[in-house]
């Protein structure tokens, strides 16, 4: 038990040198031939959409409802660390960087996007009518949920309590540890599954870069009318990926945190501003006539395939949302879990399932919500550039509104300094997870995967834009869910264990556990 404990700073060659070599052959391969790279990526979406879409759904739907059963049931009372274990930081700083943590490039490309896109043309009936609005905000609402942050909060527990309770190295190989012992955690399947992580965490965030990019090029187009196509996108990339990759070498902690800290106050700034100049009592109705769509229609949500109609939009949407969380497991819900040693899994749950649930709401209900205001009762002029550019949908509304050019720059602003905390972060946990856990990876191992997020990013736009990167979130989210089934199973097979010791005043300790 005790060697699992590896404190070693260096490398772990397995899993770092085998995730080298498939990024390079996929960079190499991207470069080269980016055609085949590009029919290569749509052949597998096509495969796993239309032979697996359905086990996404399940899979997350389940998760929700664990997450629920375990947060609100006897096992709450269990510490995410030992019994005297008190929480690191005060409750308000924690959920400010629970709140930093849900929000994020997605939420600001997709919170005007998702709505109108949807608006315009919905998963059933016609475009552009009030119901087609009503449809929008419910669909946009599950999408930035529960379900993903069900995700987040599970896997997040799942570490936190392996990690901080029974002093296990914050990796997910090691959530195995029930299941597969010690030789199978050093062996190749646990190997296997670290190695899966940091492929979901490149490529969730690879998807996020390649959003963001497009999304500032939108919006420098808007403001200063720069080209808009994939080139500057590209450049733009380039230039973000230099500048966390130096933050990352210089060691500019303080700078990373005081960008952090920016971005949950211009995130708050825009809001305010929005619901000001907005249509605010529209914005208000929306919003509480989304969440009763949402909760009157989640169960058929859930499990929604389109088997009659085969209709691609679930593919597209709720498949590719569901995938993209999965692939930012590993990230947020490691980095959640750090910051709640301490806490009871029930305070964690209800933390991290339903504050950022919550905030996520009233920002879609406030950004898309003033959008198709524009459409159904304002001048309009929205539906057409958002569906000829959806990257440009923040933009255009924006435009429509008072103080719209100065918004404009704010939310600019913000979408780069998310690129760089985004970017920066996922850096940090694949040199934790190719170094075997350990929360001081080597520079030159973050740095490595900077690069490889950067050219992963540039290529997947290249080789199909959106289409590529919504692609490479699904293929990679794939095989990590297999795995994320085993920890859950080991989870809750140690749990019981561990809460029945706990009615009898014991704890189930770190050392010579008995797993039976």
């Amino acid at each position: 038990m005790d060697d699992i404990k590896n404190d070693n700073k260096g490398i772990d060659p397995i899993v770092f040198w085998v995730s080298v070599a498939i990024s390079a052959v996929l960079v190499i391969w991207g470069i080269l031939a980016t055609e085949s790279f590009g029919n290569a990526v749509d052949m597998v979406f096509n495969f796993l959409v239309g032979k697996f879409g359905w086990s996404y759904l399940l899979f997350v739907t389940v998760v929700l409802g664990l997450t629920l059963v375990v947060g609100l049931s006897k096992y709450g009372e269990i510490k995410l660390g030992k019994p005297e274990d008190e929480p690191e930081f005060s409750t308000g700083s924690w959920f400010a960087m629970l709140f930093s943590a849900g929000m994020g490039i997605g939420l600001v490309f997709w919170g005007v996007a998702e709505p109108v896109t949807h608006y315009a043309s919905p998963p059933f009936g016609e475009g552009e009518t009030v119901k087609s609005a009503l449809v929008a905000i419910r669909y946009a609402f599950f999408h930035w949920g529960l379900h993903p942050w069900a995700l987040f909060s599970l896997f997040g527990m799942i570490i936190g309590y392996f990690g901080f309770r029974r002093g296990l190295p914050q990796l997910p190989s090691c959530t195995l540890y029930p299941l597969i012992g010690e030789k199978g955690v050093k062996g190749p399947i646990g190997k296997a599954f670290d190695i899966l992580a940091v492929f979901a965490t490149l490529f969730g965030i690879a998807t996020s870069l390649g959003l963001g990019a497009q999304q500032i090029n939108s919006g420098l187009n808007f403001l200063l009318g720069v080209p808009n196509n994939n080139l500057v996108a590209i450049i733009i990339i380039a230039v973000i990926t230099a500048i966390f990759i130096l933050a990352t070498v210089t060691g500019i902690e303080k700078g990373i945190k005081f960008i952090g800290n920016m971005n949950v106050n211009l995130s708050l700034v825009l809001l305010v501003v929005m619901i000001i100049v907005g249509p605010t009592v529209f914005i208000f109705k929306y919003l509480t006539q989304g969440l009763g769509g949402y909760f009157q229609n989640i169960f058929d949500m859930s499990f929604f395939t389109s088997p009659i109609e085969n209709s691609k939009w679930p593919g597209w949407w709720t498949i590719f949302y569901w995938a993209w969380w999965i692939s930012w497991t590993p990230f947020v819900g490691g980095f959640i879990a750090r910051i709640s040693k301490g806490r009871t899994i029930r305070e964690f749950v209800i933390a991290s399932l339903f504050g950022p649930t919550i905030l996520s709401f009233i920002w879609i209900a406030s950004m898309g919500g003033s959008a198709i205001w524009i459409e159904q009762f304002g001048a309009g002029g929205i539906v057409d550039p958002v569906q000829a550019d959806i990257a440009s949908a923040f933009f255009v509304t924006l435009g429509k509104l008072p103080l719209g050019n100065i918004m404009s720059i704010i939310a600019t602003i913000l979408i780069g300094t998310y690129f760089i905390t985004s970017a920066n972060s996922a850096t940090f946990v694949m040199g934790m997870l190719t170094s075997y856990g350990t929360l001081d990876p080597s520079r030159k191992v973050t740095v490595t995967w900077g690069v490889f997020e950067g050219l992963i990013a540039a290529i997947l736009l290249l080789a199909g834009g959106l289409s590529a990167l919504q692609t490479a979130a699904i293929a990679s989210a794939f095989p990590f869910m297999i795995f994320m089934c085993f920890s859950i199973a080991a989870f809750f097979k140690v749990l019981k264990k561990d809460y029945e010791l706990l009615e009898q005043g014991e704890f189930i300790g770190t050392i010579d556990i008995d797993l039976e």
